[in-house]
């Protein structure tokens, strides 16, 4: 019967962790989050894309020691 003051710890501690969470504060809709996402995305793989061109042998020096077992 006797929890002391843990329940209320628990419920600083929750909510602590619910003001931390990712939450979707943004203003934004669902189908302007999905073109944002979209175009993070694109520009994402665009910029892959350039390095791989520019520096296709330092993509692949990740498994290099794989090929010797």
């Amino acid at each position: 019967m006797t929890r002391g003051n843990q329940r209320e710890r628990d419920r600083e501690r929750a909510q602590a962790r619910k003001s931390q969470g990712k939450g979707r504060n943004d203003g934004l809709t669902p189908e302007q989050r999905r073109e944002r996402d979209k175009k993070a995305l694109e520009e994402k793989a665009a910029k892959k894309a350039g390095q791989e061109s520019s520096g296709g042998a330092a993509a692949d020096t990740k498994n290099k020691g794989d090929a010797k077992k």
